[in-house]
């Protein structure tokens, strides 16, 4: 605990029953505590008094765990610590299992890295409704991350204080542990699960989860992350990753020399041409990525392609849009590419231009897919027979 400058932070309401046990294992292997007492109107005081070796923070009124959490990275940082282990004060944690995260964190060559406990979910004492909640949250983790975890909602986690300090939290509740959890992945943190003990004992647990509010703020948080996953995480981490390497090497190793196969990347390659043409205004990264994560396909490549109408060419696939309209519908009106950039007059004809657009996205998506294929089929035949030879 001295060597990484760790506290325990422990955030309690109304769990009298359980927390004298819980502090008295702590206290057998550090007195670096910073318990918040959050407003409990039980003998949580009394307790409390009784350890007069940990630093405590009393709230006048319950605002909620987030809270809480956010109070004791607070004051722990002002302590000068660079982790945080948070353990619940309800008794379903073992206080023994502290040294498992700080044995992971000493072997971590990366010590920019959050700890989540990963608990049994299979044991018979689990409640279904703790299982499913845990089920759901790491779906929506993957997708907002790319990181799968097998536990995303335990309470007992180490967290580094260094890159929590730039991050403003704005939940205040159990969604918080979400929240923190997406938005230092987001800028980097390392998130990972190691395995920790649980027990559930119902007649002296007390959860202050309430069903239905608390997992309608923590479906209307994900929905925010999503929405900022898709229009902002996803293309900004891909664009990073194409100037990273350049558009040359980008195209090499993550279209050409991906381990998907050549068909799921040439479907990925129409589905990103169609979606570029289409006029889904607005609506284009989201359709892409929830797609290519729906149909199981390559984001990279279905994004990337999904580019076709960056603002040099978007007069062309205007005009070509209207031709195809035209042709299609046998309608006639005075367009020439030249206005597709001042006028917009195919937003006068939006039937033609729409009918268009729609089969010049199936005829690209078809060429560019039927092409993306026979190169990539070619690229690999030549590499099995350079291998082979």
């Amino acid at each position: 605990m001295q060597r990484f400058r760790c506290c325990v932070v422990v955030p309690t309401y109304n769990n009298a029953g359980t927390l004298k046990r819980v502090l008295e294992g702590i206290l057998e292997r550090t007195a670096d505590i910073i318990v918040v007492n959050d407003g409990s109107t039980d003998d949580t005081h009394r307790i409390l008094k009784e350890y007069p070796q940990t630093h405590v923070i009393d709230l006048p009124r319950n605002k909620g765990k987030g809270n809480a959490l956010k109070k004791g990275f607070a004051e722990a940082t002002a302590q000068g610590y660079e982790y945080v282990i948070t353990i619940d004060s309800d008794g379903q944690h073992y206080p023994e299992d502290i040294s498992i995260f700080l044995s992971e964190l000493h072997k971590e060559e990366n010590k920019n890295v959050l700890y989540i406990g990963s608990r049994n979910m299979a044991q018979s004492d689990v409640p279904g409704k703790s299982s499913f909640g845990n089920r759901f949250s790491n779906f929506w983790f993957w997708f907002e991350t790319g990181i799968w975890l097998k536990d995303t909602q335990c309470g007992f986690r180490l967290y580094p204080l260094e890159p929590l300090k730039e991050l403003k939290l704005y939940t205040s509740k159990f969604e918080l542990e979400i929240e923190v959890i997406v938005r230092l992945a987001w800028r980097g943190t390392l998130v990972k699960n190691v395995p920790v003990q649980i027990s559930y004992n119902e007649r002296e647990r007390v959860s202050h989860f309430r069903t239905v509010p608390d997992f309608t703020r923590i479906s209307i948080l994900n929905t925010c992350l999503v929405v900022i996953t898709i229009f902002y995480i996803k293309p900004r981490d891909l664009i990073r990753k194409i100037k990273k390497k350049g558009f040359k090497k980008f195209f090499l190793e993550n279209v050409l020399q991906s381990n998907d196969s050549p068909k799921k990347k040439a479907l990925s390659i129409a589905l990103g041409v169609f979606l570029g043409i289409v006029p889904f205004w607005g609506f284009q990264t989201l359709l892409v990525f929830t797609l290519a994560v729906f149909f199981r396909l390559n984001k990279s490549i279905a994004f990337a392609f999904s580019n076709v109408s960056i603002p040099p060419l978007i007069p062309i696939v205007v005009y070509l849009s209207v031709r195809m309209g035209m042709w299609i519908t046998g309608e006639e009106m005075s367009f020439s590419i030249d206005k597709a950039v001042t006028n917009f007059p195919a937003l006068q004809h939006l039937k033609v231009y729409v009918i268009g657009s729609f089969a010049l996205a199936i005829l690209m998506s078809l060429l560019f897919g039927i092409t993306g294929y026979v190169i990539l089929m070619f690229m690999k035949r030549k590499k099995m027979a350079i291998n082979n030879g």
